[in-house]
């Protein structure tokens, strides 16, 4: 009887020590995972960053381009502005001609 309480209070002993050590490792593995899930979480990031820069960069490299287009366009209004009044002048002017024309 005595050696089997022994035995049972030994296997009880060993199954506790290994609970503690089990629980070690489940801190571990978790310690891990969570440093792990961090650096993914940074480089994920950085890559983000990192567009985010390139696409400034080509917005920026873009702008003369299309400041340029919108001068040009503004530039060409004005001028078609002016054909318009010069020709809005011709025809009042020949709508005085004709009016002298009849009334004569």
């Amino acid at each position: 009887m005595k050696k089997i309480m022994l035995s049972l209070i030994a296997v009880i002993c060993l199954a506790g020590f290994g609970s503690f050590s089990f629980a070690d490792e489940i801190g571990k593995m978790k310690e891990e995972m969570m440093g792990e899930k961090n650096k993914m979480k940074e480089d994920v990031m950085t890559d983000k960053n990192k567009m985010k820069e390139e696409m400034m960069g080509e917005k920026n490299k873009m702008k003369p381009g299309v400041k340029g287009k919108a001068d040009e366009m503004k530039s060409k209004g004005d001028a078609m502005k002016k054909k318009e009044e010069t020709m809005k002048g011709e025809m009042k002017g020949m709508t005085e001609d004709t009016r002298e024309m009849m009334g004569k």
